[in-house]
C-alpha cells in the first residue's frame, strides 16, 4: 500500500512538474515574441505543447507567432486548438477574428468576435474589430452601435470616434459624422482634421447654426 502511494505522489508531481515547465516554456516564448525574436519563440512554444498538449496557451502563442509569418491558416488551426482546450479563451477567440479579417471571411470573423465580448463585455479591441468587419459588409448602423459601445467604455477613445465618423458620414449622417471626427480631432487624432478639410467644410445643408 505504502508503495502505491508512494507510486501516486512521484505521478502527480511528475505532472505538476510538467505543467509548471510548459508554462515556463510558453513565458519564455512570450518574452522572445515581444523581442520580435520569433522563431526562438516558437522553439521554446513547441517544447511547451510537447511537454504539455492541453496547455491552451501555448497553442495559442504559437498561433501568434505563425500570424507574423504569415502563415494564415497554420495561426487558425493553432487558435481553433487553443479554444478546444479552452472554449472560455476570449482573447483566442479575437485573434481568430482578426485571421479571418486577413482572409476576408468578415462573417466569421464577427462570429468570433461576439464569442470574444460574449466572454468578456469590455472587449474594446473585439468591438472595433468587429465594427470594422461589418464597415466591410456595410452594415453601417450595427458598425456605429459596436463604436458607440466603445464610447460607452471609454469616453476618450479616440478611435472610435474616428471610425463612427466616418461611418456616420458614409451612412448619409454628415452632421454628426463631422462632429465625431471633431471630438477625434480635439482627442489628438491629426488625420481626423484632414477627412473633415475634404468632407465637411463644403457641405452647406447643415451650416445653420443649429450645432
Amino acid at each position: 500500500m505504502k508503495n502505491l502511494i508512494l507510486i501516486a505522489c512521484l505521478l502527480l508531481l511528475s505532472e505538476i512538474s510538467f505543467a509548471q515547465s510548459a508554462k515556463e516554456y510558453t513565458q519564455k516564448g512570450r518574452e522572445l515574441y515581444e523581442r520580435n525574436e520569433f522563431m526562438e519563440s516558437l522553439l521554446n512554444v513547441n517544447k511547451a505543447i510537447d511537454l504539455d498538449p492541453s496547455y491552451s496557451v501555448a497553442y495559442y502563442l504559437r498561433g501568434n507567432i505563425k500570424d507574423r509569418f504569415d502563415d494564415r491558416h497554420g495561426a487558425m488551426k493553432d487558435y481553433n486548438t487553443a479554444i478546444e482546450k479552452n472554449a472560455k479563451f476570449a482573447d483566442a477567440f479575437f485573434a481568430r477574428g482578426n485571421v479571418k479579417m486577413k482572409l476576408q471571411d468578415y462573417y466569421g470573423a464577427i462570429a468570433d468576435f461576439s464569442s470574444a465580448i460574449t466572454l468578456n463585455e469590455n472587449y474594446i479591441e473585439a468591438y472595433f474589430n468587429r465594427g470594422k468587419a461589418k464597415q466591410f459588409l456595410q452594415a453601417y448602423e450595427d458598425a456605429i452601435n459596436d463604436c458607440s459601445k466603445i464610447i460607452q467604455i471609454n469616453p476618450k477613445n479616440v478611435d472610435a470616434y474616428y471610425m463612427r465618423g466616418i461611418l456616420r458620414i458614409d451612412f448619409g449622417d454628415v452632421k454628426n459624422g463631422c462632429l465625431d471626427l471633431s471630438k477625434a480631432g480635439e482627442l489628438g487624432d491629426l488625420k481626423a482634421y484632414e477627412v473633415i478639410k475634404e468632407k465637411c467644410n463644403q457641405r452647406t445643408q447643415d451650416n445653420d447654426g443649429s450645432y
